[in-house]
């Protein structure tokens, strides 16, 4: 009868995706595909910013160069003629094209077919913003640093105009200058002679790079005396340029309502010349304490000290600024000294012209940024990935559920007590899947082959029950009629029913208690020469009344005893009885049984063997002689076969023991059954450390 189904439609219904493995595995899926394709692409943004810094900064040095090299041309040249020879060296050397136009964007030279004049370039071909604008009057300080350093004044030091020397005062300014350095080396001081960019030597110090680099006042003295002896006052090149200089930042100043200034040859400023007279230093004095009024005073003799020795040893021609006070009166004649430069040097300098380096038709420094065409198009790119990614996952994810629906359908109809047909094993069946699909119906059909013994068992036990049992209702029945006298033969044929009845519960109870793990086990040395030699001697009387041989074969002297057992004798004398007798049953008259035993290859295992020469077992039956109640006589005729349970036993009790039991026939011939227990001395604990 059909159980009622509980729950079976809830067992078998679809999980919601969230809770199915499906859905589980495609939210790891697309997790694990947006974390790859965002560290990806954080990772390709970063190396692709990283090269680009480093193309930059190399191309930034090359156009460094490239622009420096073209304003020492523009500070030395009055114009851009004979530029064309520097501009296709600078271009080869930098692998680059360069493009020199007027302000206007009129072409003056271009590398690429280098030609100076009209013509090398056409507008529509230069790039919408020039790299640099080239005037040595207003450096770029981002391409050239160090123009930064001299203040406000960004001139080209190179750009002297008309403070370049003529070779004789040159030459006279060397010969002073070369004296000087003698003079120093014979009091040992180590000088050197430099030149600046108008022509001018000077002395510089080895020990210190700057001049007046000693410190002791013997030194300083020691220098004054050389300097005083070798002169190298302004020459008249020099101090006709000094006073145009000096003309153009008076006018300046005096525009601005100042006072006007003394320039120095090194474009520093006589401070004691205006103290006093200008507007903004008196009222930067007023109300000044008499403390604040002697330390002004000291600093104006300081100033003015410093000047004569300046004079004295002929100055560092920079032609830049000396360094700016913090004061109105000397941020503006700073400004107007470099606005009178400016203006002094036109004509002797290049005019102003726009630099184009990688201009049209070069390729540029390639860019990468965030920006709104590339964050869409990894966005794209993210989203088709993911698409992907969700497509597979689902193929994948519908393929693996799909056989697991199977196995619950499958279990769910074992549960109710239904016949549970074969879950179809996946294509490709070696992998996790395949496996546990295989694995459940292997579980499925041996289930069913239980639950068909189970069948068959309980009517073998209630077939062999029923037998004894019944014999003995009807003897009794008889007796109680008076069809029957209790004799002694009547008695003995009762107790012979009842002994193989309680033979048959024994069995059972051996067999119950061995599948519950609750069989005890009395082990002690056993030798197993003296065991089947009691089990042969209680088995011959049976041998001779079936017409049978029963032999026991024994090793030849003088061979070695064989290892003891640690066995229980009672179970392991039933165990080679039961094996004995089962032979026996099975030997026709003038057959012959052997019993025998020996020690396996390895040494570990002792063998006991049964053989006999009876009619032998068939291929087919072999897998289930050791089953429970089966026989080979299906008619269960007791002249022929048992209740069934004894092989069954044995192989519980070698189980027990530790060991196995195994069969070998061949139809016709006989039958060999060999029981394999462990050694003694292979059931010693091993010492530590040992397997």
């Amino acid at each position: 009868m059909r159980r009622p189904d509980r729950g079976g439609a809830a067992g078998t219904a679809r999980l919601p995706l969230r809770k199915s493995l499906a859905g589980r595995l495609l939210t790891v899926t697309a997790l694990v595909a947006s974390c790859s394709v965002a560290a990806t692409a954080w990772l390709a943004v970063q190396t692709t910013s990283v090269a680009i810094r480093q193309e930059q900064g190399q191309n930034l040095k090359s156009d460094a160069k490239i622009y420096n090299t073209l304003l020492g041309y523009a500070a030395t040249h009055p114009d851009w003629d004979g530029v064309d020879p520097t501009v296709r060296d600078l271009a080869l050397e930098s692998g680059r094209r360069i493009v020199l136009t007027t302000p206007g964007r009129r072409p003056l030279v271009d590398s690429a077919n280098s030609r100076s004049g009209g013509g090398g370039s056409s507008d529509d071909l230069l790039a919408q913003q020039a790299s640099a604008v080239v005037d040595p009057r207003s450096v770029d300080t981002v391409l050239v640093p160090d123009a930064a350093k001299a203040g406000a004044d960004r001139v080209d030091p190179r750009a002297v105009g008309p403070f370049r020397l003529p070779a004789k005062e040159h030459d006279a300014l060397r010969k002073a200058a070369v004296g000087r350095v003698e003079c120093l080396s014979r009091m040992g001081i180590a000088a050197d002679v430099v030149e600046s960019p108008g022509g001018r030597p000077r002395v510089q110090f080895v020990s210190d790079e700057t001049e007046g680099g000693t410190d002791s006042v013997t030194d300083r003295d020691m220098e004054a005396k050389c300097f005083a002896s070798y002169p190298v006052g302004p020459t008249a090149t020099e101090r006709k340029a000094l006073s145009a200089l000096n003309q153009l930042a008076d006018a300046c100043l005096k525009r601005q309502g100042r006072t006007g200034v003394k320039l120095n040859l090194d474009l520093s400023w006589d401070r004691s010349y205006a103290y006093g007279r200008d507007d903004a230093v008196s009222d930067a004095e007023d109300g000044l304490s008499d403390r604040e009024a002697k330390a002004l005073a000291a600093k104006k003799a300081e100033d003015a000290a410093t000047a004569e020795r300046k004079a004295a040893s002929g100055g560092a021609l920079d032609y830049a600024p000396a360094e700016i006070r913090d004061s109105a009166y000397d941020r503006a004649v700073a400004s107007c000294v470099e606005s009178a430069r400016r203006e002094q040097l036109t004509g002797y300098v290049a005019e102003p012209a726009l630099l184009f380096i990688d201009g049209p038709g070069a390729a540029g420094v390639p860019g990468f940024d965030l920006s709104r065409a590339n964050t869409a198009r990894i966005a794209g790119v993210t989203a088709l990935v993911l698409a992907l990614t969700v497509g597979a996952s689902v193929l994948a994810g519908a393929r693996l559920v799909r056989p697991l629906h199977a196995l619950t359908g499958a279990a769910q109809r074992m549960r109710e007590g239904l016949d549970a047909a074969p879950v179809p094993v996946p294509v490709v069946s070696d992998n996790e899947i395949g496996r546990l699909t295989a694995a459940f119906n292997d579980m499925a059909a041996h289930r069913a082959r239980l639950e068909e013994q189970r069948k068959v068992m309980v009517s073998d036990v209630a077939h062999e029950l029923r037998t004894p049992l019944s014999n003995i209702r009807g003897w009794l029945e008889a007796a109680h009629d008076g069809l029957a006298v209790p004799d002694p033969a009547f008695v003995s044929s009762l107790l012979e029913e009842a002994v193989q009845l309680q033979h048959l519960i024994n069995d059972l109870q051996d067999l119950g208690a061995a599948d519950a793990g609750a069989l005890r086990l009395h082990r002690k040395p056993v030798r197993i020469d003296e065991l089947l030699g009691q089990v042969a001697a209680a088995h011959q009387g049976l041998a001779e009344t079936a017409g049978v041989t029963l032999t026991v074969l024994t090793p030849p002297p003088g061979t070695p005893h064989p290892p003891l057992l640690d066995a229980d004798p009672v179970r392991l004398r039933q165990a080679v009885s039961n094996l004995l007798s089962n032979a026996v049953r099975h030997t026709p008259a003038g057959g012959t049984v052997t019993l025998r035993r020996y020690v396996t290859d390895p040494g570990d295992e002792l063998a006991v063997e049964v053989c006999d020469t009876g009619s032998g077992i068939p291929a087919g039956d072999l897998p289930y002689v050791f089953d429970r109640f089966w026989r080979a006589e299906k008619s269960r005729n007791r002249s022929t076969g048992g209740s069934g349970l004894g092989l069954a036993i044995v192989l519980k009790l070698a189980e027990a023991h530790g060991g196995t039991v195994d069969v070998a026939s061949t139809e016709g011939e006989g039958a060999t059954f060999t029981l394999r227990l462990p050694t003694a001395e292979s059931r010693k604990p091993q010492g530590p450390g040992r397997p």
